[in-house]
């Protein structure tokens, strides 16, 4: 079977030069794709691994940035947060012809979509976004310097970079002219506070970028997609976290996501359980919440940008944009009641 952006024979001979036994013939499965790093899986008679690498097309590599996933994975193993354990790490893109991670499989349940909430009950509902909420907490509460990240990420002015570098996305990507763009852009420049504090940030943190105990779905298995993360302000995390609740989120992934349905908490309830399991004070939230819908709204024009340059070729891509204006016009209302 063809795999575009694998190369099984290479990948055998790669795990084998770095003493990973192979035992049996390798079986390689792709399992995702699209817009998102390729996720493979990769088994022989005994043992399974995940082998990501960045799309065959439209590579945009601070989006798909393997060595930032390698680096944070493996910084975090021996901490409370839930990942998987690193195997081999390919920064050159001599096997695959992109940079290449490969973990552990980690057996669970991934709740992507609301049909695969249709199993789950409302208490286990609550119990597992319970505990997706403590998980982001504890990330937070890891101490960079402590697990050798304290060079990952320049937090000093992430937040006013955070805002320029989507304005300047915006500029590459736009497909029509949005006025609430400058002006949402041109409010938050003025409206940006301290940096709350100095954490690890995820950068894409909800229910479908973890695995979930198949059994007891209060419990997170791993925490993964770590391709945007970095050193900066932990409030960021957590805004974004309760802005993808947004039904119009749906069309920038193009499915009826889980965590856009109506049984999960609303976003008011999300942040509220954020401060409770941190500790953190939400002040300013008014400008993270707008910082979040900036950015999946310049995210969601981007993707239709890509499918009318014929590099994605989604069904759902083209329609992705529509969503933008309402992200705009979520993100200035967020920051006049945050004035209020």
């Amino acid at each position: 079977m063809n795999l575009p952006g694998m190369d099984v024979a290479a990948l055998e001979r790669f795990l084998r030069e770095r003493d990973i036994e192979v035992r049996g013939e390798l079986r390689v499965e792709l399992i995702s794709g699209g817009r998102s790093n390729l996720t493979f899986t990769a088994a022989d008679d005994v043992n399974r691994w995940v082998v990501r690498r960045p799309p065959v097309a439209g590579l945009t590599p601070s989006a798909h940035d393997m060595a930032r996933e390698y680096t944070v994975t493996d910084a975090l193993r021996h901490s409370a947060v839930p990942v998987a354990k690193t195997v081999a790490f390919d920064a050159e893109g001599t096997v695959l012809g992109a940079p290449m991670t490969v973990v552990e499989f980690v057996d669970g349940a991934v709740i992507r979509d609301q049909d695969d909430l249709t199993a789950l009950s409302d208490e286990q509902v609550t119990a597992g976004v319970a505990e997706l909420v403590r998980v982001l907490a504890e990330l937070h509460a890891v101490r960079p310097e402590a697990v050798g990240l304290e060079k990952f990420g320049r937090p000093a002015g992430f937040l006013t970079r955070q805002v320029n570098l989507w304005a300047s996305q915006w500029e590459r990507v736009k497909t029509r002219e949005l006025p609430d763009v400058a002006a949402l852009h041109a409010a938050l420049a003025e409206a940006v506070p301290t940096e709350s504090a100095t954490s690890i940030v995820h950068g894409d943190y909800r229910i479908d970028n973890t695995i979930l105990d198949a059994a007891d779905f209060d419990r997170v298995r791993a925490v993964v997609d770590w391709e945007l993360s970095t050193l900066g302000d932990p409030l960021t995390d957590a805004a974004l976290m309760c802005v993808y609740r947004t039904p119009v989120f749906d069309l920038v992934l193009g499915t009826r996501a889980a965590w856009t349905s109506d049984r999960m908490p609303t976003p008011e309830a999300l942040a509220q359980a954020y401060a409770t399991a941190s500790g953190r004070d939400l002040g300013n939230w008014g400008f993270y919440l707008a910082l979040a819908n900036f950015k999946l709204g310049v995210i969601g024009e981007g993707i239709t940008h890509r499918a009318r340059q014929g590099s994605d070729a989604g069904s759902a891509a083209g329609r992705a944009a529509e969503a933008t204006p309402e992200f705009m016009a979520a993100g200035l209302r967020a920051l006049k009641g945050g004035r209020q």
